[in-house]
C-alpha cells in the first residue's frame, strides 16, 4: 500500500508554458530536507556505485564519498578504526547491527550499504 499524499502549500514558477518550479514555504523546505528516503526510495550517488563497481566495499564508497575518514566513522559509529579498515576489505560480512551503527552515523539508511 502506498503513502497518502500529503496536502503541500506551493507555488508553481512555469517557463515557457511548463513547471519549471515548485516553491513551498520555508519551513517545509526544512522538513523535506531531514526526512530520510524510506526503503523503497533509497538511493546511491553515481560516485558511490561507481567505486563500488571498481571494487570498493559500499562502506568505504559512501565513506570517502561522504569526506570521511577510517578515524571519523569509527568515532561516530562507536567502533574502532581497525575494525572500520576490516570491514572495508573485499568480502567483509558485517552485522546487521554494525551496518545500523554505520549507516546512523553517516545518516543514510541501512538498504544504501547493503550489497
Amino acid at each position: 500500500m502506498s503513502e497518502p499524499i500529503r496536502k503541500i502549500d506551493h507555488q508553481i514558477i512555469e517557463k515557457d508554458g511548463k513547471p519549471a518550479f515548485a516553491v513551498v514555504p520555508y519551513e517545509v523546505f526544512q522538513k523535506l530536507c531531514q526526512e530520510k528516503p524510506s526503503s523503497h526510495e533509497a538511493t546511491i550517488p553515481h560516485a558511490v556505485v561507481k567505486a563500488n563497481v571498481r571494487g570498493d566495499t559500499l562502506v568505504k564508497a559512501w565513506r570517502e564519498h561522504l569526506g570521511m575518514t577510517q578515524k571519523d566513522l569509527a568515532s561516530h559509529a562507536g567502533v574502532s578504526q581497525p575494525a572500520i579498515a576490516k570491514l572495508e576489505r573485499s568480502g567483509a560480512n558485517p552485522r546487521y547491527s554494525t551496518l545500523e551503527k554505520l549507516a546512523e552515523a553517516m545518516k543514510i539508511s541501512v538498504e544504501q550499504l547493503e550489497g
